[in-house]
């Protein structure tokens, strides 16, 4: 884990930090992944866990929260689960987030007033919930391809609402490199190439093959596979 004490401070100016914003993850859940049909469903999976490992590796608050678990929608997806073993998703009953008192309570907590929000879906859980903390003067950063909604429509119909109401749209990889902002910062430059090879496609391969065949490095080592018992 990278010492967040020794993580050199970055310029705001608008921009996001480490120290300056809180992550909400909302509604992770697989009933809430099943009616996503504007992208694709494992690229949404993958790049919440991308979002998720970067919010560990730069030591920034996360607030996690599931809506009807028993009811409805089921567990929160065992991938994020993995990522903060130690943290209880807020379980509420309300669509919209911040109509639930633990969940604002939770945000309140942390002193950020910058939300970097992902959720399912985009037209429900994301944008009722972004413009209400819009409201109460929170600025929110809507991590648009972590969020998902039952249509092409839907979703930019959403995107659009939050964005005229002052939100601002982010890809999961703009958060995460907008936290490094520098190659120099060496104390996060490992955990972030580790998370770009795991989680972004292309780019990570591109990554492997520059630490492998250009610097020489060993290569990457995954757990062997064990096949399931019976």
């Amino acid at each position: 884990m990278p010492d967040a004490t020794k993580r050199p401070s970055l310029s705001e100016k608008g921009l996001l930090t480490p120290d300056n914003c809180v992550v909400t993850f909302i509604d992770l859940q697989p009933q809430m992944l099943f009616g996503v049909a504007n992208f694709d469903r494992q690229a949404v999976v993958q790049l919440n866990v991308l979002l998720a490992k970067a919010a560990r590796v730069f030591d920034v608050p996360v607030v996690l929260s599931t809506v009807e678990t028993k009811g409805f929608s089921g567990n929160m997806w065992p991938q994020i689960a993995a990522i903060f073993p130690d943290q209880a998703p807020i379980e509420r009953s309300s669509m919209n987030s911040w109509d639930d008192s633990n969940f604002v309570g939770a945000v309140e907590r942390t002193g950020r007033k910058k939300i970097v929000l992902a959720g399912l879906w985009t037209e429900t859980c994301v944008a009722l919930a972004t413009v209400q903390a819009l409201h109460d003067g929170y600025e929110v950063f809507v991590v648009e391809d972590c969020c998902g909604d039952v249509s092409q429509l839907s979703h930019e119909n959403a995107m659009k609402r939050v964005i005229q109401a002052g939100a601002k749209p982010v890809t999961a990889l703009s958060v995460m490199l907008e936290w490094q902002r520098d190659w120099a910062h060496k104390g996060t430059y490992n955990a972030v190439m580790d998370i770009v090879k795991t989680h972004v496609g292309a780019y990570g391969m591109g990554v492997e093959y520059a630490y492998t065949m250009v610097h020489g490095a060993a290569p990457t080592k995954f757990p062997p596979y064990v096949i399931p018992g019976p």
